[in-house]
């Protein structure tokens, strides 16, 4: 991975984002159904990364919607941040809202996810049982052997298990990350500014590529 700060970099892998580990996965659990989806993320993510710069952020960027758009409930997501203002905002905010934060979300791993370095996935053989949902617990291995943790929270939608929060080193919140800045500029600037900070960071990532 071509950074001047790996440790910052991992971070951000971590609150954006097999082999099953055979030892020390001993807690209450149910069948591995919801491994499935963080499975395919990982996939397409490794994809995008040995893709690196031989593809355009566009190119990588296409690669990886469709995953993240089927993998994520990113409405569910978005809603849990704004918090209560959401329901306040007319429909056509929500809907341009929606849009953004899935593009600003995409946009957010094809930039952190840029280069391959025979970094290693591992995904625990079974999900937790959090309440209604489930934590499938992963694992990011460098290849110089610094290992993190990072669990997905997965929750059932229309018959599948969808991610509706990423937790880094077990216990940073992406959701919780997110919200005290979104709701600060919603506060400042209503529904229309926080898509146009969307757009904005979008766009920072993508290098212009996408406005």
């Amino acid at each position: 991975m071509s950074v001047t700060s790996p440790d910052r970099r991992t971070l951000m892998r971590l609150a954006l984002g097999s082999a099953a580990l055979a030892v020390g996965w001993n807690r209450a659990a149910i069948a591995s159904e919801p491994t499935g989806p963080v499975e395919q993320l990982h996939a397409g993510l490794i994809a995008i990364m040995k893709a690196g710069k031989t593809a355009s952020f566009r190119q990588r960027y296409d690669m990886i919607a469709p995953v993240v758009s089927r993998i994520f409930d990113l409405d569910t997501i978005l809603r849990q941040t704004i918090g209560r203002r959401w329901a306040l905002l007319p429909a056509d905010q929500q809907a341009a809202l929606a849009d953004a934060f899935r593009r600003y979300t995409i946009a957010s791993y094809v930039a952190n996810f840029d280069s391959y370095s025979d970094e290693r996935f591992e995904v625990a053989p079974v999900a937790r049982i959090v309440g209604s949902d489930r934590l499938v617990e992963t694992r990011i291995a460098t290849a110089s052997g610094k290992v993190h943790a990072m669990d997905y929270l997965m929750r059932q939608e229309g018959g599948g298990w969808k991610v509706v929060d990423v937790l880094a080193e077990g216990s940073i919140s992406r959701v919780a990350a997110q919200r005290s800045e979104m709701r600060s500029v919603l506060a400042d600037s209503g529904g229309t500014g926080l898509v146009v900070s969307l757009r904005q960071k979008t766009t920072e990532l993508s290098g212009g590529i996408l406005q």
